[in-house]
């Protein structure tokens, strides 16, 4: 699994399609914006560990003013998870190539 994580003041995701113009699926206020790429190896562990980490990083400052040293969970913050096939692609060529992440069907449980 391979996430990118963004401290966010407020963060959303909206879906544009040619029947619906910018339908917001989800929002969020302070917290964590996350992509997340899953491959066609990950297992149930390798969640858990990534879930375990993103949790307990210490990205926010503390109530006493200490930087770097509370989590998303210590805070009572927010976040939004969006699933990124992207982060597993390769360039082959001028096209991408996305062979290394899971099959669009099992992502989609596993994300779930």
């Amino acid at each position: 699994m391979k996430a990118i994580i963004q401290r966010v003041q407020n963060a959303s995701v909206y879906v544009t399609t040619l029947v619906v113009n910018d339908q917001m699926v989800s929002q969020i206020g302070r917290g964590l914006c996350l992509l997340i790429g899953i491959s066609r190896d990950d297992t149930k562990e390798d969640m858990d560990y990534m879930v375990r980490k993103i949790l307990s990083l210490r990205i926010f400052d503390a109530e006493d003013g200490k930087r770097w040293s509370a989590s998303v969970v210590d805070k009572k913050y927010e976040i939004l998870s969006v699933s990124q096939f992207t982060l597993y692609s390769h360039l082959k060529g001028n096209k991408p190539d996305f062979h290394h992440a899971m099959d669009t069907k099992k992502s989609q449980l596993f994300y779930d």
